[in-house]
């Protein structure tokens, strides 16, 4: 009897103990997620969250990646999984990741969970959801430096509105963020780096963070600055209208390349970086 008395008593304290370090995140779609330990296998299925990852000095724990993580160069020797949106299944699974990390928008989350998964959703969209997603990753990941991360990244942003002279103020830009057109609108984490400027997006927050435009929207509102990757940079001047436009008449237009575009359009720890590129634009470009 006092064996089977210390056998439950052995075996409470061990439940007791692995309750109490138990560790729970919920995430973006409300679904509170358990795990017994900080993750060591991490698969990171969305950019931004890799480099999240990578910013509080984790990409050690990184086995897997989608196949647009490229930053930083540490994550592009690591195994490829596939995109956010059509990620290889079996490849994660084979990887044995205690979480796979991805965006609330991929259809993944359902299949790697009912296949044992761990999975956690966050879909950074705006400056508030970057500093919430850091956070978020911070308390998984059980390291306290995401409150350091964000106020780095925020005062990047600032120096470099401060940098700008006041010629370029209240400036008025079209930022394209891919063909179609598809245009940054005030209410896309974009449009919020160019408001943290001091220029104008002319796209406003009614039609949406990413709006696809008729082309006859961009020449109304002819732009006094057009910031293009170099996909869409070719042939502006041939859309219907464009030539007229005020910024290609005077070559106001900042054309990016690939690697520069990747730090625009992904909400994440280099947003500062981003800020950097758009007040070289301005200063360069502006009229």
């Amino acid at each position: 009897m006092k064996k089977l008395l210390a056998l439950v008593l052995a075996l409470c304290t061990l439940l007791g103990s692995h309750v109490a370090f138990a560790l729970q995140v919920t995430d973006d779609r409300g679904v509170t997620v358990t795990l017994a330990h900080p993750p060591r296998r991490i698969v990171s299925l969305l950019p931004s969250l890799t480099e999240s990852v990578c910013a509080l000095g984790a990409c050690a724990r990184l086995v897997g990646v989608d196949r647009y993580s490229n930053y930083p160069s540490s994550v592009r020797a690591l195994p490829q999984v596939g995109g956010g949106l059509d990620p290889n299944i079996e490849a994660i699974v084979a990887l044995r990741p205690d979480v796979v990390l991805l965006a609330t928008s991929s259809r993944a989350a359902q299949r790697l969970e009912s296949l044992g998964l761990k999975v956690v959703a966050l879909e950074p969209r705006n400056y508030a959801d970057v500093r919430r997603v850091l956070d978020k990753i911070g308390e998984l990941l059980q390291v306290p430096g995401a409150p350091a991360v964000w106020r780095a990244i925020d005062a990047g942003v600032a120096v470099a509105a401060q940098s700008l002279p006041a010629r370029v103020r209240h400036t008025r830009v079209y930022f394209e963020v891919n063909g179609g057109p598809y245009a940054a609108g005030a209410s896309s984490f974009i449009g919020e780096t160019l408001a943290r400027l001091g220029v104008q997006d002319i796209v406003p927050a009614a039609l949406g963070p990413f709006p696809k435009l008729n082309p006859e929207y961009v020449v109304r509102a002819d732009p006094d600055l057009i910031m293009v990757g170099e996909r869409s940079a070719q042939g502006l001047a041939q859309r219907p209208g464009w030539a007229d436009m005020r910024a290609i008449r005077g070559q106001h237009i900042c054309v990016f390349n690939a690697q520069q575009m990747d730090v625009l359009i992904r909400p994440g720890p280099r947003i500062a970086q981003a800020a950097r590129l758009m007040a070289q634009c301005l200063r360069d470009k502006a009229p």
